[in-house]
């Protein structure tokens, strides 16, 4: 029998997270349905102190409502790289009014770091991965001090590089949780439909996957989600999320590469 998550004491200095946390929660929670593994692990302090990470693209309505529906004072944080769609800013503040989260913050990035090194605001087209690190990903670092866990909106179906997405995994001693990991897009189609939820006003446009203006396309019928995301580039993340733990088919061979981790 997996022994119980450990709680965390929030007046002690943030505690690493081990594989073993990791792996006892995905075994508790494994068929629980994603808004009751929500409420316990909030109420239960699981995951410590932990914030809700936003992109406010076309399907984080549906777990930023069962976040809501579980703890509206979970912190929600939306990186702001200062190249996002006003659409994007326009329904993160709807979204924020109609699930009544208590504590929104914003992270941008520093203004010194893009003056010196994005100083013309082009370098996302000769150079994304730069531009991701000073825009995203060193504003999402500061986001994350002093969190023991965060929740991101990954599904596996959205790109072959999110296949085998645990609900929970391990980062940097941090326990992030996926809670929509084994969602598919039919089942978000569901929610979004049974909960009314607002949609993003970009996705009827042909927008699938959303992020910075510049570094977003529409997505042709047929093509992954995530199509639109750098297109013309060979980059399929911003940098924000480490490699996935593989989770082992049931009967599967471990030195199958369809069970190792994905790159």
């Amino acid at each position: 029998m997996a022994e119980p998550a450990r709680q965390i004491d929030l007046i002690d200095a943030r505690p690493a997270f081990t594989q073993a946390d990791a792996d006892t929660l995905n075994a508790r929670f494994e068929g629980v349905d994603t808004l009751t593994m929500l409420k316990t692990v909030f109420a239960e302090k699981l995951a410590g102190n932990v914030a809700v990470v936003s992109s406010f693209g076309t399907e984080s309505a549906v777990l930023l409502d069962l976040v809501a529906k579980a703890d509206r004072n979970v912190p929600v944080i939306f990186v702001d790289t200062l190249k996002m769609f006003a659409e994007t800013l326009n329904y993160r503040d709807t979204l924020i009014r109609k699930f009544g989260f208590t504590d929104s913050r914003t992270v941008a990035p520093i203004a010194d770091v893009i003056a010196k090194k994005d100083e013309t605001g082009l370098r996302w087209s000769y150079d994304p991965d730069g531009c991701c690190e000073i825009r995203k990903v060193e504003p999402m670092k500061r986001a994350k001090d002093g969190l023991d866990a965060w929740i991101s909106g990954r599904k596996a179906f959205q790109s072959v590089t999110r296949q085998n997405l645990p609900r929970f995994e391990v980062e940097d001693g941090r326990l992030k949780l996926n809670p929509l990991g084994d969602w598919t897009k039919s089942d978000l189609e569901t929610y979004f439909d049974r909960e009314n939820l607002p949609r993003h006003p970009l996705e009827a446009q042909g927008y699938l996957s959303i992020g910075c203006e510049p570094c977003t396309s529409k997505v042709a019928p047929g093509e992954d989600p995530r199509a639109g995301r750098w297109r013309g580039w060979d980059k399929v993340e911003c940098g924000i999320h480490s490699p996935v733990s593989a989770i082992p088919l049931p009967g599967g061979d471990p030195d199958d590469p369809a069970n190792q981790p994905v790159f």
